[in-house]
Formats: structure tokens, C-alpha cells, sequence
């Protein structure tokens, strides 16, 4: 009977071990699952960013453009001013 005892005892020691580490890997993929949320905040604050500075380059480009095109009239004017 006291062989009966021990192989209990090894067995339930066996699902304590198992326990331990099933216990460990949930707590694994827990601290994973929270790394990944924090990715993903991460990714789309930065893909905000990015969208806010193609917007404002887009602005500068216009603004750009405008003065290019007010400073080529002025040009233009000055030209026919002088040759006057």
C-alpha cells in the first residue's frame, strides 16, 4: 500500500509542476496580449502623426505654390513696368 502512496504522491506532484507552468504561460501570453494593445496604440498614434504632417506639408506645398505664382505676377509686372 505504501507503493499506492507514493505513486500519488509523484503523480500529484507531476500536476503541480503542470499547473506551475500552465500558470506561467497564461501569465506569459497575458504580458504578450498587453504588449500587443500597446502596439497597436503606438502604431495608430503614429499613423495620426503621420497623416497630421502629410496634411501640413500639403498646406506648406499650397502655400508654396501661391506665393510662386504672386511672386511670378509681381515679376511679370515689374518686367513690363521696366521696359516701359
Amino acid at each position: 500500500m505504501r507503493g499506492v502512496t507514493l505513486d500519488q504522491e509523484h503523480v500529484l506532484q507531476q500536476f503541480e509542476f503542470l499547473e506551475k507552468k500552465i500558470e506561467r504561460l497564461i501569465q506569459t501570453c497575458e504580458q504578450r496580449e498587453a504588449e500587443i494593445s500597446e502596439l497597436k496604440r503606438e502604431k495608430n498614434n503614429l499613423a495620426s502623426q503621420l497623416q497630421e504632417k502629410e496634411a501640413i506639408e500639403k498646406q506648406a506645398n499650397e502655400i508654396k505654390a501661391l506665393v510662386r505664382a504672386k511672386i511670378d505676377s509681381l515679376v511679370g509686372r515689374l518686367s513690363q513696368f521696366t521696359e516701359e
